[in-house]
């Protein structure tokens, strides 16, 4: 073995000695070939260093073929901020064969949301989503470009103008006032809160939508229909899916997440074709001379003659996609709110001394009236309340998934094309370099710097409706609505939790965050007159 170790050595001291002029001239030449060769790869590395891509981000492995799958939770918002702490503020993690990026930084949220928002427009898509939305027509899923922008243009024009939403302002108080009837009705008996908010918000919406299209029983059976079906449709889009997980998987539709989405799609179609001929029929019955007695239009009525004006355009308007629109905006503008006016009742009962404060200003601001919307902008502390109520409570808390229309690079690592891109909105919202005391109920800190926090997305550390170009559209008349029903049920009534019964501010994740166990809270009158309640 020795000897065969010696012969090797020997067989590498040409390398150093030469046994004659032409073996001299044969290593000069090649150990300066060398030399230049070796300078020219440090040059090249360097540069390379300087100018080539940027790795992926730091991440947990998983496990083969599933990735980190199996070790997910119910509450990813909750498991993602723990891996956070261990890898950092951006990382990487494989959920089957879909890589997933989580952002949990206002610095990291900023160049996704600002600084690349239009390479970041896009959506991750889910089936559930294409299945609900006849293949991502609407304004939530559709992808970012002409066809969005003209959808989201008409929404934000012709429904959330300032002009539309002062038009429906008797709407709202009817609906709102007939709520604190309906209360008052059952006072001494235990009510769920989230259901009555709900119920009022989809009464304001669907009024809005199609107004007085539909009447009287066939009007209350659509009502009570679409509260059913529309829980579902969103419920439906926080459901983990294999088949989004596996693309290869997808044709077989494992879970019959898609089947179920075409199922409720084709409930809801149902619902909304009946009103729409109800509506077209109407219309002609106008157009030959009949009388009509309104005060405003209703969207329903605006998106038909914007239909008709573009038929012989290169974009026409069609119904598939205004009924899309039309399922948007009843889900958007009534689970949503009705699940955060929930969470605001449930902290406001968690701490009464915040809420006896809230009444004390509502005494102060409205008196013992009937709370009108121009007394809103006048309850800072209840706009506390409320913010601080979306701040641990943020009713999307990973928004909706995002993915890049190109490679990026984010926070000095690369995010590839089509990558399903989380921003921990939750997270931000409990930053303690941020927040003091993050995990408090504390509705003064938005008072030292008030025109600091709002929720236009401005400001990232606090964005409960997302930011950049897909911020929530259906703000003005969110924030309106939710305002004017928690700031008259508080100040009509005055509300305890059922005896035996547990408060507890548990949520359950899903694309939108409600609380684990409905809220049921027993209504006792506050108001003087009882002519206030008629």
């Amino acid at each position: 073995m020795n000897s065969d170790l010696l012969n090797e050595d020997a067989q590498w001291t040409w390398w150093w000695k030469g046994n004659n002029k032409k073996d001299e001239l044969a290593l000069y030449i090649l150990t300066v070939s060398v030399v230049i060769l070796a300078i020219f790869w440090y040059l090249w590395a360097s540069v390379k260093s300087r100018t080539g891509v940027a790795p992926l981000p730091p991440g947990p492995r998983g496990l083969p073929v599933v990735g980190y799958l199996p070790f997910l939770g119910i509450n990813l918002h909750i498991i993602f901020s723990e891996l956070a702490h261990r890898y950092g503020p951006i990382y990487k993690l494989w959920l089957g064969k879909k890589l997933c990026i989580v952002l949990s930084s206002p610095s990291l949220a900023k160049e996704v949301l600002r600084d690349q928002d239009i390479s970041f427009a896009n959506r991750d898509v889910p089936i559930a989503g294409l299945a609900v939305s006849y293949g991502g027509l609407d304004i939530l899923w559709s992808p970012y470009g002409s066809y969005w922008r003209n959808m989201r243009k008409m929404f934000v024009r012709e429904m959330m103008s300032n002009a539309n939403l002062e038009a429906c302002h008797n709407l709202r108080k009817e609906e709102v006032r007939k709520t604190i009837r309906d209360v008052y009705a059952k006072i001494g008996k235990p009510l769920d809160i989230g259901k009555i908010i709900f119920l009022t918000e989809q009464n304001v919406v669907m009024s809005m939508l199609w107004g007085d299209t539909l009447e009287g029983e066939k009007n209350s059976s659509v009502r009570y229909e679409f509260q059913e079906v529309i829980q579902k449709l969103v419920g439906l889009g926080g459901v983990p899916n294999i088949s989004d997980f596996f693309p290869m998987l997808a044709k077989f539709d494992i879970q019959g997440v898609k089947r179920q989405g075409k199922r409720l799609l084709a409930w809801v179609e149902r619902i909304l074709d009946d009103v729409i001929a109800e509506r077209m029929r109407l219309d002609s019955c106008v157009g030959a001379g009949v009388s009509k007695d309104k005060e405003r239009k209703d969207f329903l009525e605006i998106l038909l003659a914007m239909k008709k004006e573009k038929e012989d355009t290169a974009s026409p308007l069609t119904l598939t996609q205004i009924k899309a629109m039309l399922i948007d905006i009843v889900a958007g503008a009534t689970d949503t709110t009705a699940t955060m006016a929930e969470w605001v009742m449930a902290e406001l009962m968690y701490h009464p001394g915040v809420m006896k404060k809230v009444q004390e200003e509502l005494a102060e601001v409205v008196g013992m009236n009937i709370v009108e919307e121009s007394h809103l902008p006048k309850l800072h502390y209840l706009d506390a309340v409320v913010k601080e109520t979306f701040r641990l409570h943020p009713p999307l808390p990973l928004l909706v998934p995002k993915t890049p229309s190109k490679s990026c690079t984010v926070g000095g690592y690369t995010i590839p094309k089509n990558t399903m891109v989380f921003l921990n909105v939750w997270a931000l919202h409990r930053d303690p370099q941020v927040w003091d005391d993050p995990s408090e109920f504390k509705p003064e800190r938005f008072f030292s710097e008030p025109g600091k926090w709002d929720y236009t997305g401005n400001n990232l550390p606090y964005i409960p409706f997302g930011s950049g170009r897909r911020i929530c559209a259906g703000l003005p008349l969110a924030e309106k609505m939710l305002m004017d029903i928690l700031a008259s049920l508080l100040h009509s009534f005055d509300w305890q939790i059922p005896k035996g019964e547990v408060l507890e501010l548990s949520g359950k994740f899903g694309i939108v965050m409600r609380k684990t166990t409905s809220l049921l809270a027993i209504p006792t009158p506050r108001l003087a007159s009882l002519e206030l309640y008629a």
